[in-house]
């Protein structure tokens, strides 16, 4: 029944779309580029159709080949993990593959990860970061993404877990009002999805601080996990998220500068492939999530005055 499917020129193909050269195949496969190459002109030859399309920039997927990239990758992860099934201790073998970006895992889930495995100890969670986006239709491999977006995915599953705003934080006991020195303004990347700006000139315009910029000295850190440090150490003042921030203020490591005064920003999402919120280790993950969420939801709720006001609307 099976005996006439070219199993290895799938494979050959799969690895090559995946990865988006036929060198980056080669090496993946431990094998050369002309019998990469080889295999993919066989395998266009079986199905009578042109899989890539050939280039002075390299390949690029046609329809068909899009439509047998996705049919090859699920059918390989379905067999791979069809192996895994039958070693012993199999049901707990596999992690779960988890990605989100490195301020996150920072700052909220690897510090909770340990409450996790209190509830669950068999479950492990393998944890991807960075910023870009990943195609989860693309990528079969990830069973879950958290994201801040303001986007929708119609294609994903997805799981709304709690709207975020921008604040000034600063380390408790630390004097903003102090007129008789320079000010340290931190500063970061905002690798958001915003269509508004989140930097200190906006937050200062809301605040009726502009008197701040004049006497500014901004300190530039490249992610927002590294501005929350030095921010902790009473090195200055930071715009930072809410729901990053909330757990420091409920310890009272972080006090709310103008805590009235908030910069609209994204939300946070947790996405899947659709089917995918129904397996059982992603199940028990995303209750654990969701209830942690809560407690967060309640910490930034509690974070804002009763004349709180969103400074920028996004």
């Amino acid at each position: 029944m099976f005996s006439k499917i070219p199993l290895t020129a799938l494979r050959v193909f799969e690895s090559s779309a995946r990865l988006g050269t036929f060198k980056a195949a080669a090496e993946e496969l431990s094998v050369t580029p002309a019998a990469v190459s080889h295999q993919i002109k066989s395998l266009e030859s079986r199905v009578g159709v042109l899989l890539f399309e050939r280039g002075a920039g390299g390949v690029r997927l046609t329809e068909e080949g899009e439509q047998l990239f996705r049919t090859s990758h699920d059918a390989l992860l379905a067999l791979s993990r069809g192996l895994d099934a039958l070693r012993p201790d199999a049901a707990e073998a596999r992690p779960l593959v988890l990605t989100t970006t490195p301020a996150f895992a920072a700052m909220w889930l690897i510090p909770r990860l340990g409450a996790f495995r209190r509830v669950d100890p068999y479950l492990h969670i393998k944890v991807e970061t960075g910023n870009a986006l990943v195609d989860l239709e693309r990528d079969a491999r990830i069973d879950l993404a958290i994201r801040a977006t303001s986007r929708t995915f119609p294609a994903l599953h997805e799981i709304a877990l709690i709207d975020e705003y921008f604040g000034a934080y600063a380390a408790a006991g630390f004097d903003a009002h102090r007129t008789d020195a320079p000010l340290d303004l931190i500063e970061t990347v905002w690798d958001t999805p915003l269509p508004v700006s989140v930097d200190w000139a906006s937050w200062c315009r809301a605040a009726g601080r502009e008197a701040w910029l004049e006497r500014a000295v901004f300190r530039h850190y490249d992610d927002e996990h590294y501005a929350l440090q030095a921010v902790l150490h009473g090195q200055g003042i930071a715009l930072l998220s809410s729901v990053l921030a909330a757990e420091h203020v409920e310890r009272g490591a972080l006090t709310p500068i103008e805590p009235a005064v908030r910069v609209a920003g994204a939300r946070f999402v947790a996405l899947c492939r659709p089917g995918r919120e129904r397996e059982p280790q992603v199940r028990r993950f995303l209750d654990w999530l969701e209830a942690e969420i809560a407690r967060t939801r309640g910490a930034v709720a509690r974070m804002a005055p009763d004349d709180a006001r969103v400074a920028i609307r996004t």
